[in-house]
């Protein structure tokens, strides 16, 4: 604990300021940040790590740059942090210098620029950023604010083709990198900033880390289809607005959380893209898109007391692959995170679990969170990720609406503790979207709306999640 107040007080406090090191510490600015941005609502038969975010991560960024929405973040088995952000959600005085894109008095975002600059700041940053550890920026490629690049790095006839809205990434155990996009049409039609016209963004890209392209999975579909196998680029699957991805290393799969259109879990061979299997809740299979969008919304169900929704709603956000072969599934739409088997030999395959029995499909178990939230707002289960201790003991589960992170122990699926709240201050959270971790436990945040950012939180203490809390995860404070 004490090398981390020290660190953090090195990184506050820089320069002459040091001489006045000893009085800073004592007007309490340490104690208050540990006390803010800590593990609260801890259980009292709980272990769990501490944290303490860092206030001066990242570091400033070159050229101007300002990020719009961070709608994906991961951290890569290097320890360096990657994100997609979208520049095209920048408000005209986020980019008030930004020129790029220039046609007929306005810059590539369709804002008034008739006489040069709006002000001495800000460009619109690169889509696709990486950070070292300690907030430096390493990387910075892709998408319409990178001056060149689609015409040199992102080429039709190759395939690529840009999302128009740009949502998670990843990055595997080869160091590819891979771009998911959820727009249903163009932002902007007539901005020269409109990376394709064709229809929804109904792919994931693959890239080196240095953004050369590698391969296209899916197309532009004009509508969902979440029995799709074939109808995208080169005999892949077409996507309907995917938001996430993940490899497992063992078989080099790709999972994608096919999305925020279609309702279902694809899997695909991350080398090829071709199609090896896809699942919807409780691992059925097929799932049909009218009569889950007849359902209506979550309050709908819950109301009439069916708590447990034969199908994925909108959007299936997020699904992550643990180390013991176990699935988890960000079900946002319905306020649950759902569990498979990996080794399910009935896993991606048709197969029928109207009810939810657990073992039947691949199907292991789920839990509500904060079961009582109207996913008219964005939802609760929107990300999620593992402690990096061996048996990975934490679960991480961030919540969009509630902006806060619960701390969840994985073998029980209890809350002990959360972290974050709702506001803007360090270690506060406004449209919490993404939740990931380095290997020394520390958790990297990014938010959209108007949040546009992300945060570093420091680990210290115990490094698992141990112990009982609240069997129900995430409702009011008690």
């Amino acid at each position: 604990m004490r090398k981390i107040l020290l660190m953090l007080a090195v990184t506050m406090v820089s320069g002459a300021a040091l001489a006045q090191g000893s009085d800073v510490l004592k007007q309490g600015v340490m104690d208050r940040l540990v006390k803010q941005t800590g593990v609260y609502n801890k259980g009292s038969g709980a272990t769990v790590p501490s944290f303490v975010a860092d206030p001066a991560w990242p570091q400033h960024l070159p050229n101007n740059w300002l990020l719009g929405q961070v709608a994906g973040l991961y951290v890569d088995r290097h320890d360096t942090v990657w994100i997609s952000n979208r520049p095209r959600t920048m408000t005209n005085d986020e980019a008030a210098l930004d020129t790029a894109g220039m046609v007929g008095g306005k810059n590539g975002l369709g804002f008034d620029r008739a006489n040069g600059p709006l002000a001495d700041c800000c460009n619109a940053a690169p889509s696709v950023m990486q950070f070292d550890s300690s907030g430096k920026l390493l990387r910075a490629w892709g998408g319409p604010a990178d001056p060149g690049w689609l015409e040199k790095k992102c080429k039709v006839e190759a395939g690529c083709i840009w999302p128009n809205s740009e949502h998670g990434i990843y990055v595997d155990h080869n160091d590819n990198v891979y771009i998911a996009g959820n727009g249903r049409q163009p932002v902007n039609a007539n901005s020269a900033w409109t990376t394709h016209r064709q229809g929804a963004d109904g792919f994931v890209l693959k890239f080196d880390r240095d953004g050369n392209f590698k391969l296209r999975i899916g197309g532009t579909p004009t509508g969902p289809d979440s029995n799709d196998t074939n109808g995208g680029w080169n005999g892949t699957p077409l996507m309907f607005l995917p938001a996430d991805m993940v490899v497992d290393p063992t078989t080099n799969r790709l999972y994608v959380a096919d999305g925020y259109g279609n309702r279902r879990i694809l899997i695909v061979d991350a080398e090829t893209g071709k199609y090896v299997g896809h699942f919807g809740a409780y691992g059925a299979n097929p799932i049909d898109d009218k009569a889950a969008a007849a359902g209506g919304r979550w309050m709908d169900d819950y109301r009439k007391g069916n708590k447990k929704p034969a199908f994925f709603r909108n959007p299936v956000h997020c699904v992550k692959v643990a180390a013991d072969g176990k699935i988890y599934v960000c079900d946002r739409g319905n306020n649950r995170v759902q569990v498979f088997d990996r080794n399910s030999a009935e896993l991606g395959k048709p197969c029928s679990n109207p009810t939810g029995i657990a073992g039947k499909c691949g199907f292991v178990s789920e839990t509500l969170v904060s079961e009582k939230t109207d996913t008219v707002l964005p939802g609760s289960a929107v990300s999620m990720n593992f402690s990096t201790d061996k048996a990975q003991s934490c679960l991480y589960i961030g919540d969009n609406t509630n902006m806060a992170i619960y701390v969840v122990n994985r073998s029980n699926l209890q809350e002990l503790g959360r972290l974050g709240r709702a506001g803007r201050m360090a270690g506060e959270f406004h449209w919490l979207h993404q939740v990931s971790l380095d290997t020394k436990g520390n958790i990297y945040t990014a938010e959209v709306d108007n949040g546009k950012r992300i945060q570093k939180f420091l680990r210290y203490g115990a490094s698992g999640c141990s112990g009982t809390g609240s069997p129900t995860i995430g409702g009011l404070l008690k």
